[in-house]
């Protein structure tokens, strides 16, 4: 779990007890894009993977599942363009 996450969440919890404060929203927003931005590429990984196993190309899905890892514990994906 990325930084960002933690932080999306302890915004959430704030959230259900109290308004935030202006300042609170802003992060929020930007956290929330920042969290469905590496959903979106986390699945388009996936997928990717689900293909190159269906096409039996191994070499492919470990080099998929290596940007998989470097996603999940970097937020960054060093081949996407």
């Amino acid at each position: 779990m990325l930084a960002i996450h933690d932080r999306l969440a302890e915004l959430y919890q704030l959230k259900q007890k109290r308004d935030l404060t202006d300042d609170e929203s802003m992060e929020f927003d930007i956290c929330m894009k920042a969290f469905c931005d590496w959903v979106w590429r986390m699945n388009k990984l996936k997928n990717l993977s689900l293909l190159a196993s269906e096409t039996d190309d191994v070499e492919w899905q470990l080099a998929i599942c290596a940007r998989m890892d470097e996603l999940t514990h970097t937020g960054r994906d060093s081949n996407e363009l």
